[in-house]
């Protein structure tokens, strides 16, 4: 069972202490990371992008465990605008105590970000894909990981983050050709953002998303499925019946009021050296940003106040299912 220390005040992820029963409390693991403008700048100016250090939780099986079984694959959780909330914690007890190793990764705090839920602008979204890649980094060097087998798990605006991390335009650019995630699970992504070329390598892609999200175009999703099924990858997508945003929270559903959202807005495509198109322009422009694109989506129409989140009956425990199914097909099923 999870345990959370009470404290006063909303503290940061890292000052709390989050331990999983007999398992024992993670540990905090800081990751040099950056927060660049947009894609540009990190695939054709990284010596422009300001430097960060974020952190996050790194949850291991019992040391028994551990000594018997070698090396572990590693699982990384990706939050959304809500920041690490506890289905983010309960997903990484869930993996834990199926035997991989779990790291919660916290790119909010840092940055003094608690929400972008009502401003995604906040910080990029380029910014929060190379978060990813930048834990990668230091979690393939980790003793007792396998560098091999390291996935990524993300969760709305981090969904998007994963697939991001998994296009090689991108990856490439961040930790070279070659090496990166060995999967990614998004769920319920934003697919706003796309590579013109989506290719992901040999990183196998599941999609979980539900048809009734208000914050995310299934559609538009689907689509990006399908760009990168077609570049060659491992990629399924699972449309789940009915479900809304966040339907793996196990919470009833409710409206967020302040949540800024433009689901029907035209895909923003990225160019080779990762400069924005606008969606009604031909040409792409190094020096477009998140906040361009987000300024176009509302003044053309397509911005709206509200969506709703939550689950209903058995969509937690349906998530669940097939989240361990996918890692254990894509990691391997720890010793």
């Amino acid at each position: 069972m999870t345990t959370v220390e009470e404290r006063t005040g909303p503290p940061r992820f890292r000052d709390q202490t989050v331990a999983f029963g007999e398992l024992g409390a993670g540990k905090n693991i800081e990751i040099p990371s950056a927060s660049p403008v947009n894609y540009h700048q990190v695939i054709s100016k990284p010596a422009q992008m300001p430097r960060i250090a974020i952190d996050g939780k790194l949850f291991m099986p019992t040391s028994g465990r551990r000594a018997s079984a070698g090396k572990l694959p590693l699982v990384m959780i990706v939050p959304g605008s809500l920041g690490v909330a506890p289905s983010h914690v309960a997903h990484a007890e869930t993996l834990t105590r199926a035997g991989f190793a779990t790291f919660v990764l916290d790119s909010f705090g840092a940055r003094g970000v608690t929400s972008t839920v009502a401003n995604q602008t906040q910080f990029s979204f380029a910014a929060s894909a190379y978060d990813v890649l930048a834990a990668w980094k230091v979690l393939a060097g980790l003793p007792g990981i396998d560098a091999s087998r390291i996935g990524a798990q993300g969760h709305s605006r981090g969904g998007s983050a994963v697939l991001m991390a998994a296009t090689r335009r991108f990856a490439d650019a961040v930790i070279g050709p070659g090496s990166g995630l060995q999967g990614v699970l998004a769920a319920y992504p934003w697919s706003g953002h796309q590579f013109r070329d989506p290719g992901v390598g040999a990183t196998a892609v599941r999609v979980l998303m539900g048809d009734a999200d208000e914050w995310c175009s299934p559609m538009q999703v689907q689509g990006h499925c399908q760009a990168i099924r077609l570049a060659g990858a491992d990629v399924t997508m699972r449309l789940v019946a009915g479900a809304h945003h966040s339907f793996d929270r196990g919470t009833a559903i409710t409206d967020v009021a302040d949540a800024s959202v433009s689901p029907a807005a035209p895909t923003a495509y990225i160019a080779d050296d990762g400069a924005l198109i606008h969606p009604v322009r031909d040409a792409s422009d190094p020096a477009l940003t998140d906040r361009d694109l987000m300024v176009y989506a509302l003044k053309a129409g397509y911005g709206r106040k509200g969506a709703k989140i939550g689950s209903r009956d058995g969509e937690a425990e349906l998530f669940r299912a097939d989240m361990l199914a996918f890692w254990e097909r894509v990691l391997g099923k720890p010793a």
